[in-house]
């Protein structure tokens, strides 16, 4: 039998305390609705009594329709010495607007004693009051108890005392919160039934990553009894961040008996999680499970031979429940799998010799500094060159890059490129504010009256990497060049003792990828 675990997204408040991340008011406004089409229960706006821009959000977000999710405001218990109705930042939640507000209170007694300096039963009565103003006033209330492990461990006794005081004024919830995120799964588990044995209210877990557990942690309380997770979209949050909510959701619903969100909703879990990094601007782990470039990327050859029959020989899931992708993955450890595998996506159907001229060619190429994991674009193009009528969309005959400096003025650079473009040799010069910006210029210059096509590819990236730094001046380099036609990305590699040669062979490749791989005229 299958039980309902609601998912309670904090990215918006917890996630955003990660270095390095801001969002704006609009950015929480388009994470929230992205977080609500994909079915979370609860999305915590964040704060609303310490900062105008989630007072704002909470204002705008009173305006919107939400299909799945319930808007939450977040605060603390009241201060020590204030009544809760006098108390200004749970004021605050109530002006919110929000149907369910969380606030947080102490649970253990070092922070009772130590951080509060009051006594035990004032925390006691803190929490009973804040809960019960805001139940009194019609709000679903969940209470995070803060640092609710470490203090079981130091007085378990007082650690459910905080718990009965929350649920006895009205508590829905009671989450558990390993806010230094020490814990171990196992003792996760353990005290999480030993807290459902202690009191009757429903329960959850908030978990933070600093021992690398916060997801198997989350697993472990939900094994035991919770039925609120609490978590983020790629596990941003401070320090080590908070646990993953792409790595719970997708384990909990594919691999367990818990319902997370709406069966047809989850194949969007890969979108959701991009999409996110790139409003917060972080650059996503093409590792993370489940959701990464990478999870379902497959580089030894025996594994892409056997996937190539069965994908479910070396994938723990289908990665399309999740909206991924299997991946093949070129290198010098690939088999004639890899390379029959990558063919087949380019409709190619190189025969047995010419797989094997391929892999010797990337093989002698890797062990000269080429590296292809990254660079499809470059293995699609070495087979094509395998075929008898094969045609190469233009020949180099020499080229000549001048970089200089006169007087005070910017650096500049000049390119003269000699090519035969369709049999027609064509001279051509380009400047640009390096050497390989005047290469491609003059590549450009001299394909555009056959191919003017070449003004809808544009170079987004651009990285280089010293192979042997001790070889000081003479070191290889390896270039990688990203492309992009405005809907179609793609990346193509160079190497060479010359950077300027590197980097020749790599763009060469990214335009003759796009004429016969890409354009379709």
């Amino acid at each position: 039998m299958r039980e309902t675990v609601r998912i309670y997204d904090t990215t918006l408040r917890d996630g955003t305390q990660r270095e390095g991340i801001s969002l704006s008011c609009d950015d929480k406004l388009r994470i929230a609705q992205r977080l609500d089409r994909f079915g979370v229960r609860y999305i915590e706006g964040g704060f609303p009594g310490s900062n105008p821009k989630d007072q704002e959000f909470f204002r705008r977000a009173r305006q919107m329709t939400w299909t799945h999710a319930r808007i939450t405001a977040f605060g603390a218990t009241r201060r020590a010495g204030l009544r809760a109705n006098q108390d200004p930042n749970l004021q605050a939640l109530l002006d919110a607007g929000t149907d369910t507000c969380t606030i947080f209170g102490k649970s253990s007694l070092l922070h009772v004693r130590e951080i509060l300096r009051i006594s035990d039963q004032e925390n006691l009565d803190i929490i009973g009051d804040s809960v019960g103003f805001l139940h009194q006033a019609g709000r679903e209330v969940i209470y995070d108890a803060e640092h609710f492990f470490d203090g079981y461990r130091l007085d378990a006794d007082y650690a459910i005392s905080t718990l009965r005081a929350a649920a006895s004024a009205g508590a829905d919830v009671l989450v558990l919160c390993d806010t230094n995120g020490g814990m171990l799964p196992w003792d996760v588990q353990e005290i999480v039934r030993a807290v459902r044995t202690a009191v009757d209210t429903p329960i959850g877990i908030h978990a933070h990553n600093d021992s690398g557990c916060g997801v198997a942690n989350s697993l472990a309380a939900v094994r035991a009894g919770a039925l609120h997770v609490q978590g983020t979209i790629n596990g941003y949050g401070e320090r080590c961040g908070n646990a993953n909510l792409c790595g719970i959701i997708p384990t909990l619903q594919l691999k367990g008996t818990w319902d997370c969100v709406p069966a047809d909703q989850l194949a969007g879990l890969t979108d959701l999680a991009h999409a996110v990094a790139a409003i917060a601007n972080i650059v996503p782990d093409d590792h993370q499970p489940y959701v990464g470039h990478s999870a379902f990327a497959h580089k030894g050859g025996v594994h892409v031979a056997a996937i190539a029959r069965n994908v479910a020989s070396y994938s723990h899931i289908l990665p399309e429940q999740v909206g991924n992708q299997t991946r093949t993955v070129i290198s010098e450890l690939s088999g004639r799998a890899n390379v029959a595998t990558l063919a087949a996506d380019h409709g190619l159907t190189p025969n047995s010799v010419q797989m094997g001229q391929v892999l010797e060619q990337i093989k002698v190429a890797e062990s000269a500094g080429f590296a292809f994991e990254a660079a499809e674009a470059s293995v699609a193009l070495m087979l094509l060159r395998t075929e008898a009528e094969y045609t190469p969309l233009f020949e180099l005959s020499d080229y000549k890059v001048m970089v200089g400096q006169r007087g005070g003025s910017e650096p500049w650079a000049e390119a003269t490129l000699k090519v035969r473009v369709s049999g027609t040799a064509v001279h051509t010069a380009g400047e640009g504010n390096g050497p390989v910006s005047a290469l491609d210029q003059a590549l450009r210059k001299a394909l555009a009256p056959q191919h003017p096509s070449v003004a809808d590819v544009a170079l987004v990236d651009y990285k280089v990497r010293i192979l042997n730094g001790d070889a000081g001046t003479n070191a290889i380099t390896r270039v990688m060049i990203e492309s992009r036609d405005g809907e179609r990305t793609w990346t193509t590699t160079g190497a060479s003792s010359n950077i300027i040669d590197a980097s020749w062979l790599a763009l060469a490749d990214s335009l003759e990828y796009y004429f016969h791989f890409l354009l379709k005229d």
